[in-house]
């Protein structure tokens, strides 16, 4: 199992945004603390125990500070993989910016991708106010990062589940 690779296919355009909702993230993961009541960061270390306030403070306590550094983490492994397909043109008109590129994923890069896709999804998730599948507003442009990240998410899961 973990000597698989998957490749994935995505225009020099798309790895640049994506680098940059990373960047954004990591910069989240940094400046950041749950205690600060970003709601957005709390919800990357969810409480463990909803019923007991206590308990789960004190799990949180001692696993936070673990749990957002493995975040980073796996964000610096998906700059790393994106960084020679993000660099783009200067020109908003020269068609390279539309090139496709080819990442190839090694097994653990794969996953360091599944786990921020997925918690980077779930930061716009908070900012854009979704709660339920009713809170995604399909007419809503900004709701189209959100829908993109899903479709990458996705994307790579299959691949994963197909090669395994």
């Amino acid at each position: 199992m973990t000597g698989r690779t998957v490749a994935m296919e995505i225009t020099r355009l798309e790895a640049a945004h994506l680098a940059s909702l990373v960047g954004q993230f990591t910069e989240l993961l940094r400046d950041s603390a749950p205690e600060d009541g970003d709601p957005a960061l709390a919800r990357l270390v969810p409480a463990a125990y909803s019923d007991d306030a206590e308990a789960a403070r004190e799990f949180r306590a001692l696993t936070q500070s673990d749990l957002l550094d493995r975040r980073a983490a796996d964000a610096t492994v998906v700059l790393a993989s994106l960084q020679d397909a993000a660099r783009i043109p200067e020109d908003p008109e020269d068609p390279a910016l539309l090139e496709q590129v080819e990442i190839r994923l090694e097994y653990p890069s794969a996953q360091a991708w599944l786990r921020t896709l997925a918690a980077v999804r779930l930061v716009l998730a908070t900012r854009l106010g979704i709660e339920a599948e009713d809170d995604h507003d399909v007419s809503d442009p900004r709701f189209g990062i959100y829908d993109w990240i899903g479709y990458r998410l996705d994307g790579l899961v299959a691949a994963l589940d197909r090669d395994g």
